[in-house]
């Protein structure tokens, strides 16, 4: 190889990875998981959320993460599965981040399964949208965001795509969560105001 082509080779290799259409997973390296301990103090029913983690502390969902060089000209992808199941009458969700570089938007596409994603600016303003089959949603910058299954049997699946050096600011919803929940009532979500917002 000479010199000149060498020096036209990318930092970055082409990567193709296989995922299972059927549960989101791939067998190319192992999903983040996050049982539902991990999420303690993002529900609402903190009593329903401490008996269903002493009855075995399910999985509520897992997602990759591969690892892509963090700059703004790489795009970090995956797949979420978010499993079926409540915490009390609170659906099962994903502990939803702001993004480090806030400006930063990013897109998810839905496999399988139903749900919504829940989305929040830091000055209060709330957007939701519905995830089915086919159905991709633009999550856009400045929105923190998060993913919430109300199958009752199906996992929801969805692939996503942001750009490489937009981080994950997990702290800021920990420590206050979301200004709304989506809690099941008679079989329909409902969006109601958070009770930690309230104090």
């Amino acid at each position: 190889m000479s010199s000149t082509t060498a020096s036209l080779d990318p930092i970055v290799k082409a990567v193709a990875t296989q995922f299972d259409l059927g549960t989101g997973l791939t067998a190319d390296r192992p999903s983040l998981k996050r049982p539902l301990s991990a999420m303690r103090g993002l529900y609402a029913d903190t009593e329903a959320f401490e008996a269903a983690v002493a009855a075995g502390d399910p999985l509520s969902y897992e997602f990759y993460d591969f690892d892509v060089p963090l700059l703004e000209t790489e795009v970090a992808y995956g797949t979420s599965i978010t499993y079926p199941g409540k915490v009390g009458d609170e659906y099962y969700m994903t502990k939803g981040h702001f993004h480090t570089r806030l400006e930063s938007a990013e897109i998810y596409f839905c496999l399988s399964g139903q749900g919504l994603m829940l989305m929040e600016s830091p000055e209060g303003d709330v957007q939701v949208e519905e995830f089915r089959p086919g159905r991709s949603v633009y999550v856009p910058g400045r929105y923190a965001h998060r993913s919430i299954n109300t199958s009752a049997s199906e996992p929801l699946i969805t692939f996503f795509a942001f750009p490489g050096d937009a981080g994950h600011d997990y702290g800021t919803i920990e420590t206050k969560g979301f200004r709304t929940i989506v809690l099941d009532r008679d079989g329909v979500p409902e969006l109601v105001a958070n009770p930690r917002w309230a104090d």
